[in-house]
């Protein structure tokens, strides 16, 4: 009993810290592009708005990757902890992909920060544009070794098992497994999504302390013209995932679809309260035979339900929640961006149904990327590497009361340093316009007595 307790606690704890991580490296990748885009703006047109906006989400952007490494640290430490079964297995693979993303990305990152964060007056202008870009590319790069290594986990390939361990036998195949491409371009726009409403949300956010500066609106447009553009890819990007995971992951797609029978013409399941012990969908709102048609093309095609796995699916109930809970909310980021652009195109400034809408869902993104995660990663269960290696064998010898301890201590942590991240972004956001005001040499009360303080980043 203390082995099971302790598998399903270390996967908690695992959950936790891998939830607490992903937000970050989300925010940072898109955040990146929105800064060089901005920067760029500012390099066109001249326009010290722009360059303001910079300067605030730089800040964002700051804090964010600094939460992300602390986090991705201890994440890794996981691995010996918590799963030393798993770099026994596969670590020959597992290894150098981790050590790719260090050697090609993180490195890249590390270099050019400095000069991007506090080298507005330091170097030229073309030299920290540079920065910036080399900064965004890293990040970039970063992802896709990362979802190399997750994605051959799901679809493994280009390996042999000898004495119980994975060797590569060809890494090109290794790299871009059957699943990469499409989850590569669906973490990627998905990351686009966050980062735009997250600025759209602060931007919003700044509009209602009464904030009406050009930067203000510049954050808002850019927010809503990114989401508006990314969320039809999503959902198409997010279309072809599902038709590459039915091939090679039939059983996530059936807890998905809250799918228990093998069946031709099989309904889409819109709400239902799915019940593990009688394998049925409870209080269940179907539409007749649209799962097949979106998932085989045809009326009557044929899906596997949970059957056709007895000892090998997924916790359906999870996967069918975090898949509807990522839906509706990529809806949700459907309507407030196609129905903002509007408004402002009548309007020419937000509405308070609008900047109420974004400063709501400042952090949307996070709530669709993890519930997208937990799709991918609990429909994958009980595999840790899809037919190779399942969860419960690469466990570590700690007891359950070790695994509860540390839980909880990471818990408590982790609430701390969340709160503490939401309320300083939106601290920065508040004061941005008074710095801003200081810069052009006037503040609340009227002009500013002195000199005025040259714009920063201009050469």
């Amino acid at each position: 009993m203390d082995s099971v307790d302790a598998l399903l606690l270390a996967r908690i704890q695992f959950a936790a810290n891998i939830s607490f991580h992903i937000v970050f490296p989300m925010i940072s990748i898109a955040l990146t592009w929105m800064l060089m885009f901005f920067k760029w703006r500012y390099n066109r047109t001249g326009e010290d708005h722009w360059m303001n906006a910079y300067r605030l989400f730089v800040k964002v952007f700051a804090l964010s990757f600094a939460l992300g490494v602390v986090s991705g640290i201890t994440m890794s430490f996981q691995f010996g902890t918590n799963w030393p079964g798993f770099m026994e297995t596969v670590g020959n693979i597992a290894g150098p992909l981790l050590a790719y993303e260090v050697l090609t990305a993180f490195f890249l990152e590390a270099s050019f920060l400095g000069i991007m964060l506090f080298g507005f007056k330091r170097v030229s202008n073309r030299v920290h544009t540079l920065a910036t870009l080399l900064v965004a590319v890293g990040t970039t790069v970063s992802a896709f070794w990362i979802l190399a290594l997750n994605s051959w986990m799901h679809t493994p390939a280009g390996f042999e098992m000898i004495n119980g361990q994975a060797h590569a036998t060809d890494w090109f195949a290794i790299v871009f497994n059957p699943s990469f491409p499409y989850r590569l371009v669906h973490v990627l726009l998905a990351s686009g999504l966050t980062g735009a409403f997250l600025v759209g949300g602060l931007s919003a956010y700044r509009w209602q302390q009464g904030d009406r500066s050009k930067s203000v609106m510049a954050g808002i447009r850019s927010g809503l013209w990114l989401a508006a553009v990314l969320i039809p890819l999503q959902i198409f990007a997010g279309d072809l995932h599902g038709l590459n995971t039915l091939e090679h992951q039939p059983a996530k797609v059936a807890a998905m679809e809250g799918l228990w029978e093998t069946r031709r013409g099989a309904p889409l399941v819109l709400f239902a309260l799915p019940d593990e012990e009688t394998q049925t969908n409870r209080f269940a709102i179907e539409i007749p035979k649209l799962a097949s048609l979106i998932l085989t093309h045809e009326l009557d095609g044929e899906l596997q339900g949970i059957d056709a796995f007895p000892d090998a699916h997924p916790p359906v109930a999870a996967v069918f929640w975090a898949f509807r809970i990522m839906v509706g909310v990529g809806l949700l980021m459907l309507a407030v961006s196609w129905l903002g652009l509007w408004q402002l195109r009548k309007n020419r400034t937000p509405g308070k149904w609008l900047t109420r809408s974004l400063v709501a869902m400042t952090f949307s993104g996070w709530i669709a990327v993890l519930s997208g995660w937990y799709t991918t990663e609990i429909g994958r269960q009980p595999w840790l590497v899809s037919g190779v290696m399942r969860t419960a064998e690469a466990v570590g010898p700690a007891s359950a009361g070790t695994v509860m301890t540390t839980l909880i201590a990471w818990l408590i942590l982790y609430a701390f340093l969340l709160s503490s991240y939401i309320a300083v972004l939106f601290y920065l956001a508040r004061t941005a316009g008074e710095k801003e005001g200081q810069a052009r040499g006037i503040n609340a009360h009227g002009p500013r007595v002195g000199p005025m303080i040259e714009p920063q980043g201009a050469s």
